[in-house]
């Protein structure tokens, strides 16, 4: 099924946005150059061409396919063992921080094991994390994916635990969550702990109010893609819980290649293959260390945001790492 919803937001979008930019500079147009007033007045009314053909696509799709994609998406209770979680933390020169993130994961009884994948620090991550207690791997390919994929295969192959926990080894989340994250599995393949409330992030962290709304609105533009078929507010977050069977059953339907963009194609894939999705709110701490990822500035941020859309519009293909 085509996703109309997601085409009709983003017409709609585009109407909206060229309707505010020619209403906002058509004043100062008009005073200096008044013949052009005529075709800023066409350009204001065209603009609602997008946006009544977007209304009308949302309406269709919500219309004609709404009921059939949720079929499969009921209330289920698929319970599994929640006394024991396989805790995977990947990293990427987190030595300042991985020993705390290692010990907090290890301190709660609901850890089996701690397991590090060091994606080619330059530091000593992987020495600090071994000798905080985790089991250390290396993923010699470069690329978050890579390290992501690697890091759930690990997990998932540990048979004496059900359950997978992906994170990473910086403290912005933490190992208290994880009641959070347990307390939905069983109604889904995949637990994505969303970032998104308010009162669950601390004041100041380096994900600034730009990539916060950004993260949201992203994941709203997911959410009409598959609509009906799970809710979604936060496209980039890297705290998830996943069931281990699911794991090694689909692991190998997603792309290790797309490299930071990695989160938003892990959902996304998730939905499109008919597989049950939850959100659950956890907190967001400030990271210890510096920030390598998509959040080292807004600008970084755009260009991951702008990749994602791509991904999620086109093709995955299209972000593929090229290393």
């Amino acid at each position: 099924m085509l996703p109309l919803a997601l085409w009709g937001v983003i017409l709609m979008c585009g109407g909206l946005l060229v309707f505010t930019v020619a209403s906002v500079i058509n004043l100062p147009i008009r005073a200096l150059f008044p013949a052009a007033d005529p075709f800023f007045r066409d350009v204001v009314w065209l603009s609602g061409a997008p946006l009544t053909i977007g209304t009308l696509l949302v309406s269709a799709d919500f219309l004609l396919f709404y009921r059939t994609r949720r079929r499969g998406h009921e209330l289920s209770r698929a319970d599994v063992d929640r006394t024991a979680v396989t805790v995977v933390l990947t990293a990427y020169n987190d030595e300042t921080s991985i020993a705390n993130a290692v010990a907090d994961f290890r301190s709660s009884p609901l850890t089996r094991r701690v397991i590090v994948v060091d994606n080619n620090s330059s530091d000593a991550t992987a020495t600090v994390a071994a000798a905080a207690g985790a089991t250390v791997v290396s993923e010699t390919q470069p690329g978050y994916g890579r390290c992501v994929f690697r890091a759930l295969s690990e997990g998932a192959a540990y048979r004496d635990t059900e359950l997978v926990a992906l994170c990473e080894g910086d403290m912005t989340f933490r190992a208290a969550d994880l009641e959070k994250l347990l307390a939905y599995i069983p109604h889904g393949d995949v637990v994505n702990g969303t970032r998104i409330v308010e009162q669950l992030r601390e004041k100041v962290t380096q994900l600034t109010t730009f990539m916060f709304w950004g993260n949201f609105v992203g994941g709203k533009f997911l959410e009409f893609k598959h609509l009906g078929r799970g809710t979604v507010t936060d496209l980039g977050t890297t705290y998830k819980l996943c069931r281990s069977e699911f794991l090694r059953a689909h692991l190998n339907d997603y792309d290790p290649s797309v490299n930071l963009e990695f989160n938003a194609h892990f959902l996304d894939v998730t939905l499109k293959n008919g597989f049950k999705l939850v959100e659950a709110p956890v907190t967001f701490h400030a990271r210890e260390g510096e920030s390598k990822g998509g959040n080292v500035s807004n600008s970084r941020a755009t260009r991951v945001g702008i990749k994602m859309l791509a991904g999620l519009l086109i093709s995955w293909k299209l972000v593929r790492s090229r290393q």
